[in-house]
């Protein structure tokens, strides 16, 4: 799943393509009948709403809440989306037409007119923004579990898909203080899924949870009130630059994520703990082995000697 350091990569991208652009024209493949899913472009009745709100309107803006992307129109709404596990956006040139000849109208996909969809990660597409210039902006999602929608600009804090998050990991100044007054929220639960929980703390994830806590010398299954007071500091100094690395890296590809132009991001090059199961610790004097333990349901990567 794209975590902070690869939706902020997106919106950097978005930032230098996309502000300026009036949108021609919107499709998508995702609407049907979906009951559970009633502000979604997946819901056939939202999907007209969406698409008669969105075409011809000007992008102003970009910018990110977590690991929500939010691009503001010049109509008083801004669209909203979210990732999920598989999905990222691709900016380029894309055309409907067949695979094979012969083939029944719904069975037609978008082919892009870029090298972008010589990866087969970039292949699954679901929703094409069409500007006005002949250029368009594209959601893949290979699982089809990402989130699009639609909200009003000025309730943007308000509405449901934001107003539970806490303090961004990297966009708000959060101090020691602040940083421990959330995490203690869940002072029973293992430090791995506190540091996930978006209400807590806004934009970790899986990948970087596992870097932050190999960092600090804790292991993934220690609970907020054990941690002493240097361990408090400890965790809080590295959040920050394990996310900001990420970011320099531009993102991690060790799954689907891919940035606008298609292209891999690179930080999985530069993991520590996260999928090195099994390979030796590289903390300096350590002799620990990189382990792997499903702790509350997601995978845990620590060190078996030097994160106690």
């Amino acid at each position: 799943m794209p975590e902070l350091p690869e939706v902020q990569t997106t919106v950097n991208g978005l930032n230098k393509t996309v502000i300026g652009k009036t949108i021609a024209r919107v499709w998508s493949d995702l609407p049907k009948k979906d009951h559970k899913k009633k502000d979604e472009i997946k819901n056939k009745t939202f999907w007209i709403f969406f698409k008669k709100n969105v075409q011809g309107a000007t992008i102003q803006s970009t910018h990110r809440k977590g690991k929500n992307i939010l691009i503001r129109l010049d109509n008083g709404f801004t669209i909203l989306i979210h990732m999920k596990m598989t999905g990222h956006l691709l900016f380029g040139k894309y055309r409907v037409g067949k695979k094979e000849d012969g083939e029944e109208k719904h069975n037609w996909r978008w082919w892009g007119e870029t090298k972008a969809l010589q990866d087969p990660f970039n292949r699954f597409i679901h929703l094409v923004f069409t500007f006005h210039d002949g250029t368009s902006l594209a959601f893949c999602d290979a699982r089809k579990f990402g989130k699009v929608t639609l909200i009003e600009t000025h309730t943007e804090k308000q509405t449901h898909h934001l107003h539970k998050l806490g303090p961004d990991a990297l966009q708000d100044n959060i101090s020691l203080t602040t940083f421990q007054t959330q995490i203690m929220k869940r002072q029973n639960k293992a430090l791995k899924t506190v540091l996930m929980e978006q209400e807590v703390i806004t934009g970790i994830g899986n990948i970087y949870s596992d870097e932050m806590l190999w960092l600090s010398n804790i292991h993934p299954e220690r609970t907020p009130k054990s941690l002493s007071k240097s361990e408090w500091k400890l965790l809080h100094g590295v959040m920050k630059p394990v996310l900001e690395k990420g970011l320099r890296f531009g993102g991690d590809s060790t799954s689907d994520y891919r940035n606008i132009y298609g292209e891999h991001g690179n930080f999985h090059h530069a993991h520590n703990a996260y999928r090195k199961t099994n390979r030796s610790c590289t903390k300096k004097n350590c002799k620990g082995i990189i382990q792997r333990k499903i702790i509350n349901g997601r995978s845990a990567h620590f060190c078996s000697i030097h994160q106690k």
